[in-house]
């Protein structure tokens, strides 16, 4: 199973953006995703070392980082390049 990790904020336009897409993306391929606010989970922030472009998603197969998406993409982009890790 996919994981993703997915670091947004409330004044970012990208996230507003994004955010419907990830929802779709997150239901056909079945995500465990764990969203996260990059003001206030500083600690995940650091972890995962996400930069200042948002939204920021990580994802994970077997406790092994994937790909990094940053920013915004298109709903079609996201789905070719996820079908790759199915």
């Amino acid at each position: 199973m996919l994981k993703a990790y997915k670091f947004s904020a409330v004044w970012c336009p990208a996230c507003l953006i994004m955010n419907p897409i990830w929802e779709k993306i997150n239901s056909e391929f079945d995500l465990k995703m764990e969203s996260f606010d990059y003001d206030i989970d500083t600690l995940e922030v650091n972890k995962y070392e996400v930069g200042k472009i948002l939204p920021e998603v990580i994802i994970y197969k077997d406790n092994k980082e994937l790909k990094r998406f940053i920013g915004e993409y298109s709903y079609k982009k996201l789905k070719e390049q996820l079908e790759e890790y199915k």
